[in-house]
């Protein structure tokens, strides 16, 4: 019966991801909206991009198999339509700005109008684990501190995908992770939608796998970032499994610490952090002469290192889990040093309002 089952899955797997593959070469050459390289890009010709909408397709692919075939799979019906619609309506707006280029505002005010859509059917995280503390209940503070969670990480997957296979290769990464720990811990739902997009997400790295042939634009890398976020509160809270919900921080914590630190670095110097910009550290590592397939490499093991951390992370007591993340803020934080300061040697950090002024 369990080899029948594994067979089964396996076989709906292997499927997805040649679905995946085949609508991402149909977005390369019969539906090609461009890329085209400006002073901030890292490629030098215009690449075909919305390739993340084979992404999105798989996603939706593997819902409706959780919605018709499986009732164990399925979380209470409220929610789940919540965060199905949810996740469809960013990936919409991101492929409509993707083919209109709409000013930065226009999309921040979908992203703000879809997360309080999400709080308002109830998808709110309302417990967290804190060093000393234990399980501290949130209350009404749930709110905004789910609110900062889902627009923050949506944002931040957002902003990592900027060099080929980098995005598409951690979510891979991430979503197998996620899919391990959940699973054995009882999942059905989150197991599902992980398995979807480790097949969507490894079917369009075949393409995007540097050198990328196409990009997966907003409508890939804000879907995933989404989706990971309300995953990670739907996992903790509606989910067979109730797993905590500090896996998904852990298992994404170098991109959590990459956007952080390069936002707060460009608050401090007083730049625009609304104009788009090359200064994140995975942009400079590049910069520094890295090729994108040393500098995606990098991240796949750091991705790693972070997954097998959160498969421990789920085995001990919840009051010392968030200890976990020491050694991986001490690892970013050498990091995010060395890159800086072999950054500034080379005179990488110099902003266009600096050479004005010169």
């Amino acid at each position: 019966m369990l080899h029948s089952i594994l067979l089964l899955h396996l076989s709906f797997g292997a499927s997805l991801t040649i679905l995946s593959m085949i609508l991402t070469r149909v977005m390369i050459y019969h539906f090609r909206i461009m890329d085209n390289p400006t002073h901030r890009s890292s490629h030098t010709d215009p690449v075909p991009k919305s390739g993340g909408i084979s992404i999105v397709a798989t996603f939706m692919i593997g819902v409706i198999v959780i919605y018709f075939v499986s009732d164990k799979a399925v979380i209470e019906r409220w929610f789940f339509f919540s965060f199905v619609f949810s996740s469809l309506f960013t990936a919409g707006y991101c492929f409509y700005d993707d083919y209109t280029h709409r000013p930065v505002i226009y999309k921040l005010s979908a992203q703000l109008i879809v997360v309080l859509l999400v709080l308002s059917s109830g998808i709110v995280l309302d417990i967290i684990s804190l060093p000393l503390m234990g399980n501290v209940k949130l209350g009404l503070i749930g709110y905004p501190i789910s609110f900062i969670w889902i627009l923050g990480l949506t944002n931040a997957f957002n902003f990592m995908d900027g060099l080929d296979g980098l995005a598409a290769g951690v979510a891979v990464i991430v979503s197998t992770f996620f899919c391990y720990i959940t699973f054995t811990q009882g999942s059905f739902f989150v197991y599902i939608i992980c398995y979807t997009l480790i097949t969507g997400s490894l079917g369009f790295l075949f393409y995007n796998f540097p050198p990328a042939r196409v990009f997966m634009g907003d409508v890939g890398s804000a879907f995933l970032g989404f989706v990971f976020a309300v995953l990670a509160i739907t996992a903790s809270r509606y989910d067979h499994s109730h797993t905590s919900f500090m896996v998904i921080p852990l298992l994404l914590f170098n991109f959590i610490y990459d956007t952080s630190f390069t936002f707060v670095r460009r608050l401090l110097r007083g730049e625009n952090v609304m104009e788009a910009h090359r200064t994140h550290l995975y942009q400079i590592f590049n910069r520094l002469g890295y090729t994108h397939r040393t500098v995606s490499l990098f991240h796949y093991g750091i991705c790693i290192l972070q997954g097998f951390a959160a498969i421990w992370m789920v085995r001990i007591p919840s009051n010392p889990r968030t200890l976990i993340f020491i050694p991986f803020l001490v690892l970013q934080i050498i990091y995010s040093i060395i890159i800086m300061r072999s950054a500034k040697k080379k005179g990488l950090l110099i902003t266009t309002r600096e050479t004005v002024a010169e």
